[in-house]
């Protein structure tokens, strides 16, 4: 019902990591890795999976960003099916606590509406 991330490696049959970590788990015929990348998922669905949106958050001071995070890759396959999307770029950010406790609180958030348990505004 509900998805976020932080700087995930969202296209992992295209970067180093993805295809590392996928030829231990699943052997090097790289043929069965798409059903395991998030941007061949979304591609092929029909209809939105959350319509509620994904939030990812993004450092851009991380550096693993271009090498191997990519998700423009992600954002392009969930524009293409219509899939709320909010991708936060964050300038002075990278890849560490400082960027994940900044915005931990958002995440929490985001999973409490979409799962129905964000209380009623006059509710303190």
């Amino acid at each position: 019902k509900s998805v976020s991330a932080f700087a995930p490696i969202c296209a992992p049959t295209q970067c180093a990591w993805g295809q590392k970590a996928f030829t231990g788990y699943l052997g090097a015929d790289n043929t069965p890795w798409t059903a395991h990348d998030a941007v061949f998922l979304m591609a092929a669905k029909t209809a939105v999976p959350y319509p509620q949106g994904i939030l990812i958050d993004q450092g851009l001071a991380d550096k693993f960003l271009a090498p191997q995070l990519n998700p423009h890759i992600f954002e392009a396959a969930c524009q293409s099916v219509g899939q709320p999307l909010l991708l936060r770029r964050h300038t002075g950010y990278d890849h560490g606590y400082y960027f994940v406790s900044s915005f931990m609180a958002d995440h929490m958030a985001h999973h409490a509406t979409a799962l129905g348990l964000t209380p009623p505004p006059d509710a303190a």
